[in-house]
């Protein structure tokens, strides 16, 4: 019983208090968004784990060559602007891509998804691109990679007119794709057969994120109207399910409140195992909701072993016993190990407000998952203050970057931890 008791404590503690160094990127020098370093996407690069990248809100670009030890940061430009939405990749070209959104002139978001890399590390983004330029308002791209051939692809919500009550201005997830480092993408394609509304709330279509699967298989699921729904092609994106498949309620819609969070979502993240090992071919969907209660938002993934055509039952992620928030999550696959991570806020140690940063994995292919506190001291976030939409990670071959926003006093940072999955083993 005693070293029951003494295993009990050394648990908790491990549980409670991070063990994970955390690194702050510097805000670059010519940064001029007032919320700059919010929503912040990083990227390992697989064949070189020292290298990683990283984007926040509007414009910033991070790099390190020690494996996020140090940074480096530049503000980058584009003649078709930068508005925003940054998703990071790299290519088996080693290829250094920074995705946003575009802003030319006052006319904002109305140019498609903006496209950059570099051949460079440091961020020389001189090769650029966009997507389809048809005067509607396009947000939230996110795209994945079949590292194959390097074909990308991308989804994102295509509104009529944003904020519009009008009833003949929907809302769609569209997909693009590019064979050329994104400096000509496809025609799209709409995804979503049913539309949604245009006032960016629980009836908008939201929230696509593609993921590829080991035959070159394309997946992807959004939320609408407290519903989570899925797609897939098996052409590259040529065609799709002519209806979406309905896969889960998402109990109080997409749109969540969480006190001191300016606005706050649990949109769903689509990934699927390449990794060749046990659970290949899987499909993991994570997102946040509200169906143990208002007070209790908890993060959840569902999966597919068939390609998409069932689903399980969805699996709680967190592994706290409270009724306390858990919000803002984002999920990866190690494509090495077939590993599921997941990185979100957490205020399971707290009664207030104060929030800490919850690493998550699962070694059974989403059956069940540990929980590891990573940041290094919470925070008390200001609902005055624009905290951003999403966190990020990435993770191969055991080196674990999870990226995050802490809002504290008033001064927004930008996070990593340096963490090694065989740290989590001990």
């Amino acid at each position: 019983m005693k070293n029951l008791f003494l295993l009990l404590i050394a648990f908790t503690a491990s549980s409670a208090f991070s063990q994970f160094k955390n690194v702050a990127l510097p805000l670059p020098k010519k940064a001029t968004y007032p919320y700059s370093q919010v929503e912040p996407s990083i990227y390992i690069n697989p064949k070189n784990t020292d290298e990683v990248i990283a984007g926040t809100v509007m414009n910033d670009y991070y790099w390190s060559k020690d494996g996020g030890e140090t940074w480096k940061s530049r503000s980058i430009k584009s003649k078709f602007g930068v508005n925003g939405d940054p998703c990071m990749l790299i290519d088996t070209l080693e290829r250094y891509y920074y995705f946003h959104l575009s802003k030319k002139g006052d006319e904002i978001l109305k140019y498609g998804m903006v496209s950059q890399y570099s051949k460079k590390l440091k961020g020389k983004f001189k090769y650029q691109g966009h997507t389809i330029d048809n005067g509607k308002f396009h947000d939230k791209e996110w795209v994945a990679i079949n590292r194959k051939n390097n074909h990308i692809y991308m989804t994102w919500t295509q509104f009529d007119a944003y904020d519009s009550g009008k009833k003949e201005d929907v809302s769609r997830i569209l997909f693009s794709k590019t064979f050329d480092g994104g400096l000509s993408w496809s025609n799209p394609k709409v995804l979503s057969s049913t539309q949604g509304d245009c006032k960016d709330n629980d009836l908008t279509a939201e929230g696509a994120v593609p993921a590829v699967g080991p035959e070159g298989e394309i997946y992807c699921a959004w939320a609408r109207n407290d519903s989570i729904f899925f797609n897939k092609s098996t052409d590259e994106g040529e065609t799709w399910n002519k209806k979406e498949q309905y896969i889960i309620d998402q109990p109080e819609g997409w749109v969540i409140d969480i006190p001191g969070i300016y606005r706050c979502n649990g949109l769903p993240v689509t990934a699927c195992d390449v990794s060749g090992k046990e659970y290949n071919g899987n499909i993991y969907v994570n997102w946040a909701d509200q169906r143990n209660g208002t007070d209790n938002t908890d993060i959840w993934v569902i999966k597919s072993t068939d390609k998409g055509e069932s689903w399980g039952k969805p699996v709680l992620v967190n592994n706290d016993k409270t009724n306390r928030h858990q919000f803002l999550t984002w999920m990866t696959i190690d494509q090495v190990t077939g590993y599921v991570y997941c990185v979100f806020y957490d205020r399971r140690n707290s009664k207030g407000r104060a929030t800490e940063v919850t690493l998550a994995v699962s070694k059974d292919g989403g059956d069940s998952f540990e929980n590891f506190v990573i940041s290094e001291t919470p925070f008390e976030p200001n609902p005055k203050f624009f905290f951003g939409d999403y966190t990020n990670i990435s993770v191969h071959n055991g080196v674990i970057r999870p990226i995050w926003t802490r809002l504290h006093k008033g001064k927004i940072t930008v996070h990593t931890a340096l963490i090694n999955q065989s740290q989590l083993e001990k």
